[in-house]
């Protein structure tokens, strides 16, 4: 076994330097001159440089960071793709723009024939009729329509207090047939106080139609005996305290005030609603006598019967 400090037989032999030596000894065998003279280093003695460089990279090609010369190849099946889109896209067009023209020529022939297309806008939050006033009927009688309109409401208004006060009555002990009638009276003549004489009304100041200024007169008429019958509310055709007239609130306010009460406010609204659609009534038939109208539906009338004769 080799000992610690052994040396290597195979280590090539290296002068050993003493640097506790004189230095004139040392640049002997160094080869430098520590003599205070120039540096001089003796090239005899100079160890030749191992070859330690490392090994190039490959060369890049000349076009690796500005490729002009590639080229993008597109498939000839998507420029086809694309013309067809196209060609759809264009037919579909073409399409619309026929569907569109025709769609307006309907409107014109309609609006030349007197046909209104009514939407519904009214109540604005839920609308359920059309009615639009300011824009569709002709300023001189916008006035005498909106009284009209206010004589619907004002039936809603009884019609549903109506409710209201039979509700406490049957509370109190009066039985539920009342109540029944109630809700039949409200359901009943709201939509059809609207049918039967107010679109009518509406449609006649529209369109200056005597045949519908006639439905208005007819209808209108048996509104105006349902208020002022239900502002009495005689026991006669109907319960007497199915109707918050005066007969039923002297009645009842003896044995239930709170109830009486709620009646008399029925009848008084019952009595404006009376005197409101009598005035309507008055107003349009001086209009209706002054535009001549009376006498086109005398006319018409005429002919009806002539034909019906016929």
């Amino acid at each position: 076994m080799a000992r610690r400090y052994d040396s290597n037989p195979f280590e090539e032999e290296e002068e050993e330097v003493n640097p506790f030596a004189d230095t004139g000894a040392r640049g002997k065998a160094t080869g430098l001159n520590y003599g205070g003279g120039p540096f001089y280093m003796n090239p005899a003695t100079v160890p030749p440089a191992s070859n330690s460089r490392l090994s190039p990279l490959p060369p890049e090609p000349a076009d690796f960071y500005n490729d002009r010369s590639a080229t993008i190849d597109i498939p000839l099946d998507t420029a086809k793709d694309l013309r067809k889109k196209e060609k759809e896209l264009q037919a579909k067009e073409a399409e619309l723009n026929k569907k569109e023209k025709e769609l307006k020529r309907r409107e014109e022939a309609a609006a030349r024939a007197g046909i209104v297309i009514e939407e519904k806008n009214w109540p604005p939050f839920f609308p359920i009729i059309h009615h639009d006033i300011a824009n569709e009927i002709p300023i001189h009688v916008q006035r005498l329509q909106y009284f009209a309109f206010a004589s619907l409401l004002g039936l809603f208004a009884c019609l549903f207090w109506n409710i209201i006060a039979v509700t406490a009555a049957w509370i109190k002990g009066e039985g539920v047939k009342i109540w029944l009638l109630a809700i039949i009276y409200f359901i009943a003549g709201v939509p059809g106080a609207y049918v039967l004489w107010y679109r009518p009304l509406y449609r006649a100041m529209r369109t200056e139609s005597a045949l519908k200024f006639g439905w208005f007169f007819l209808f209108y008429v048996l509104h105006i005996g349902f208020v002022i019958y239900s502002a009495v509310a005689p026991p006669i055709f109907f319960k007497g305290k199915s109707l918050t007239g005066i007969l039923p609130a002297v009645d009842i306010i003896g044995d239930h005030l709170l109830v009486g009460i709620f009646y008399f406010i029925g009848f008084g609204m019952f009595c404006l609603e009376s005197l409101l659609s009598v005035w309507v009534i008055q107003q349009v038939y001086m209009y209706f006598r002054g535009s001549g109208k009376a006498a086109e539906l005398k006319r018409e009338a005429a002919r009806g019967a002539m034909r019906a004769a016929i």
